[in-house]
């Protein structure tokens, strides 16, 4: 299994989402529940389009 890595589940209600991995294996992310795969992999795609022009709000 080679990270860092996206990977699509299925919910036992039936819906999508997906969990973002680090290089390390842990978690870094977890997604809102898509009611289709197509869903799910259009959010993974904005992520990867869209975080690299994310800010950082610190609010602690």
């Amino acid at each position: 299994m080679a990270y860092p890595k996206f990977v699509i589940k299925k919910s036992t209600n039936d819906r999508f989402y997906f969990n973002l991995y680090a290089a390390n294996g842990q978690i870094i992310a977890n997604s809102e529940m898509y009611s289709t795969k197509q869903g799910c992999q259009n959010g993974i795609n904005s992520v990867k389009t869209n975080a690299p022009e994310a800010e950082i709000e610190d609010l602690s």
